[in-house]
């Protein structure tokens, strides 16, 4: 019986898988030196900033001279202000009326936008339109269509009545639900279709071979995928509800009386027409404190804290 010897084992030695050594270690996970000038920029105009008006809440200043130290004054008069008070619950429902009408809208469209044909693509970037145009421009527009007297409203009052439709609360507030719906869906609806497109096709077509519909498909794959978008999107809305201001400042002024007198709104009245910029910090501080709490909320409730990517940290 013959016995096969082993082979004699050479001094070189066999090199690393690729993309295991050291060096495509450092080149796959880049040092801190990368991300040095986005962090120097967001601390030069984001912290900063952020740390002045922090200061500035606890003094008072007209805008001339030197602030004067005034401790919890301006914090403990707003907390004892109604219209303050009223201010903040009217953001807050705002902010959550345009959740609950845009994200479904905008998963819609977002997923019948990431189809392949070619009419989808022409009216999806007709339907963004509304994503390149300034909050005021889209502001004047909606000012002009939804006039008592030249308007919309002036054509139709069988539907609208006297066609003031900014001079009830629930008109007003209705038309600032819509105004931002109408132009912030898309960006939402360009988030839902990049997702979409990123879902891979094997679990459609193991779907449709078990004979999932297309309904069934949406809602057991689709939605589920969807849902790191979805948690994404929502706090896009939470701080950008909180924060709208020309909305209100052209469509309704804080009106009628203060009933859609929003917490920014109110932040400039009192910075820029009462020219109290410690009421007005305080304010502007408040509504990053609440904008903050809520999105970490969001984050915990989801448990988008706890998920994990093979990507992340590249």
């Amino acid at each position: 019986m013959v016995t096969l010897a082993a082979p004699a084992k050479s001094g070189r030695r066999r090199p690393p898988p690729p993309g295991t050594g050291p060096a495509d270690r450092a080149v796959a996970r880049p040092g801190l030196g990368w991300a040095l000038p986005a962090t120097l920029f967001f601390a030069l105009f984001a912290i900063v900033p952020l740390l002045l008006v922090a200061v500035l809440s606890f003094a008072s200043w007209g805008g001339i001279g030197a602030p004067e130290f005034v401790g919890l004054d301006n914090w403990v008069t707003l907390l004892h202000d109604p219209v303050m008070i009223k201010s903040l619950w009217l953001s807050v429902l705002l902010t959550a009326l345009g959740v609950v009408t845009q994200t479904p809208l905008s998963i819609l469209l977002g997923v019948w936008a990431a189809g392949p044909q070619r009419n989808r693509a022409v009216l999806s970037a007709i339907f963004f339109v509304p994503l390149l145009l300034s909050a005021t421009a889209v502001s004047v527009l909606w000012r002009a269509l939804l006039d008592p007297n030249f308007g919309v409203p002036a054509q139709a009052r069988w539907l609208f009545g006297d066609g003031n439709l900014l001079g009830s609360r629930t008109g007003a507030i209705a038309v600032l639900v819509l105004v931002g719906t109408w132009q912030f869906t898309p960006l939402h609806t360009l988030i839902y279709q990049g997702a979409t497109r990123a879902i891979p096709e094997v679990l459609y077509q193991a779907a449709a071979i078990d004979g999932a519909g297309t309904v069934r498909q949406f809602f057991h794959i689709t939605l589920p995928q969807l849902r790191n978008s979805v948690i994404t999107s929502v706090i896009l809305m939470v701080v950008g509800g909180l924060t709208t201001f020309d909305t209100v400042l052209i469509l309704t002024q804080g009106g009628p009386g203060t009933e859609t007198t929003i917490s920014a709104f109110y932040m400039y009245q009192k910075a820029f027409k009462s020219f109290d910029f410690g009421a007005g910090a305080a304010i502007a501080l408040l509504l990053v404190i609440v904008a903050t709490v809520i999105s970490l909320i969001v984050v915990r409730l989801s448990g988008y804290d706890r998920m994990a990517s093979p990507k992340e940290g590249l």
